[in-house]
């Protein structure tokens, strides 16, 4: 049942959200292939992320992003000091956001345009890259997938930022 958009929950939801910016993307040229980490990339709205084994699926996970924070939390759940971006797989990591903020909201890189579409789960390959207890540790912290609304480029260093919530009062 969708939210009143007049009520005070629907108003903090649709709020403002803090930008962040992108601090690493890579690209999975292959299932299981090693990441490719690059300064830029493109992301095409028929094709998501160009040169990602995901291109040209279509559907909702054309791109997966991920918080730095969210990496450090995984880290510490499994005694490490660190986990790497590319052991996660997903595109873009980024800072300074909470992306399950962008829950139902589209949100610009560069100058492209994104919608979230869900969170990005765990999955079983998580035991397999982070031992013991990868699965458990990435719950909840796994980031989210978005579909390309507009393509553009994006760089290491653009701005990630919130657009107006769908129906938003603010």
């Amino acid at each position: 049942m969708p939210l009143n958009p007049l009520s005070p929950l629907a108003r903090l939801i649709n709020g403002p959200v803090h930008p962040g910016r992108i601090v690493w993307i890579g690209l999975r040229p292959r299932r299981k292939a090693a990441m490719v980490l690059v300064e830029s990339a493109e992301l095409d709205a028929d094709d998501g992320l160009v040169g990602d084994h995901y291109a040209s699926r279509g559907g909702a996970r054309q791109v997966t992003l991920i918080q730095a924070e969210s990496l450090r939390t995984i880290a510490s759940h499994l005694g490490r000091s660190d986990v790497l971006a590319g052991d996660l797989r997903r595109n873009i990591v980024t800072e300074g956001i909470n992306l399950m903020a962008l829950k139902d909201r589209r949100f610009c890189i560069g100058d492209a345009v994104l919608q979230t579409t869900g969170e990005c789960h765990p999955c079983s390959r998580m035991e397999e890259v982070l031992g013991a207890g990868g699965y458990n540790a990435v719950r909840g912290f796994g980031g989210i997938t978005a579909r390309v609304v507009k393509g553009g480029a994006i760089r290491i260093g653009d701005e990630i930022e919130a657009l107006p919530a769908i129906g938003s009062l603010i």
